[in-house]
């Protein structure tokens, strides 16, 4: 099973996803990207990842061009916002779903106050990825 994640900067929120999506099941093929990749993680997301014991370190923030002549069974889209587009992924897909979470890099206020915002969207990607694996990818397994 192939699953490519999508969002804008592919530094947080795709990175969290890519995370706990390998975490549920390590032989499921996990990629993110976005449209306008960063080149690098967040590093509040790396630690709030930490935090709970998975490690997204390692993570490369890529563009979704270079998945564009692969064959996915799900593209994920999981930008929030109205004020946000979602990236259009014009390769080969089976289930293009739209999940969509606050960006918790565009928070502002108390140093405190961020944090619970890195941790609120990642407990959110988290509850909602873990539905989707037991609901849809692992009955297909």
């Amino acid at each position: 099973m192939k699953i490519l994640i999508l969002c804008t900067g592919n530094s947080c929120r795709s990175q969290m996803a890519h995370g706990f999506m390998q975490y549920f099941n390590k032989n499921l093929t996990v990629a993110s990207a976005g449209t306008e990749a960063s080149g690098k993680l967040n590093a509040k997301a790396v630690k709030a990842m930490a935090e709970i014991g998975i490690d997204i370190s390692g993570h490369t923030s890529d563009s979704v061009s270079k998945y564009l002549n692969d064959e996915w069974d799900y593209v994920i889209t999981v930008c929030g916002g109205a004020n946000e587009a979602c990236p259009t992924f014009l390769g080969k897909v089976k289930t293009r779903l739209h999940m969509g979470f606050d960006d918790p890099s565009h928070a502002t206020g108390t140093e405190e106050f961020i944090w619970s915002e890195f941790i609120r969207v990642r407990d959110e990607i988290k509850a909602t990825f873990y539905k989707f694996y037991k609901e849809e990818v692992e009955p297909q397994l």
